[in-house]
């Protein structure tokens, strides 16, 4: 890969680098389809995080940002604009940046699983789905099905505060999708379910 002075640079922000997978998923990608463009770790600790966003963004050959630990929550307030699914999810992983638009927070990491079913031929729109756990991976996979079109979400957490303000980011962005807390799960059921989807 040859990086040049046209070369559009993706910031990948976090701390610490070391466990960064993004660079070598998305750099040999790129070099494999010819696209100018090259993701690099930047390791920032918390407490300097919100001066160097906005210096990043300075840069004149930026293109936008992948965002992790532990800057996921605490991107949204400092960003223009957010969209849904980071409303929803409560994290941001991704910075996008659009000629003459303000810098915008989005939420990517549950359209990997929602693209997946789709793959598969199952349909999400008016559907009935079942999510245990509301953290960060769960409130993320929560925020693309809304956005896939379910019908009814039933989210289960051990942690009631979790899934509690997970339901009323629901209810706010998605006031037509019925929502259930905390139904009762029989282990057979999720057993033959998980034997069904392993067969």
């Amino acid at each position: 890969m040859t990086i040049s002075g046209r070369t559009k640079l993706i910031a990948h922000l976090g701390y610490p680098t070391e466990s960064f997978k993004a660079p070598m998923i998305y750099n040999p990608y790129f070099e494999r389809y010819d696209i100018d463009a090259v993701v690099v770790p930047m390791g920032c600790k918390a407490e300097d995080y919100a001066a160097f966003l906005k210096l990043v963004f300075k840069l004149s050959n930026i293109h936008g940002a992948l965002v992790t630990m532990p800057h996921k929550m605490t991107t949204i307030p400092l960003l223009d604009e957010v969209m849904t699914t980071a409303k929803v999810a409560g994290a941001c992983n991704a910075i996008r940046l659009a000629p003459a638009a303000p810098l915008s927070a989005t939420c990517s990491n549950g359209e990997g699983f929602v693209r997946g079913i789709l793959r598969k031929g199952r349909v999400l729109a008016g559907t009935r789905v079942l999510v245990v756990g509301s953290g960060g991976v769960g409130s993320a996979i929560v925020a693309s099905l809304a956005k896939a079109g379910v019908a009814e979400l039933a989210l289960f957490d051990a942690h009631p505060a979790t899934m509690n303000g997970l339901a009323e980011r629901l209810r706010t962005y998605y006031p037509a999708l019925k929502i259930e807390l905390a139904p009762r799960i029989r282990p057979d059921s999720m057993l033959s379910s998980t034997r069904r989807r392993s067969g």
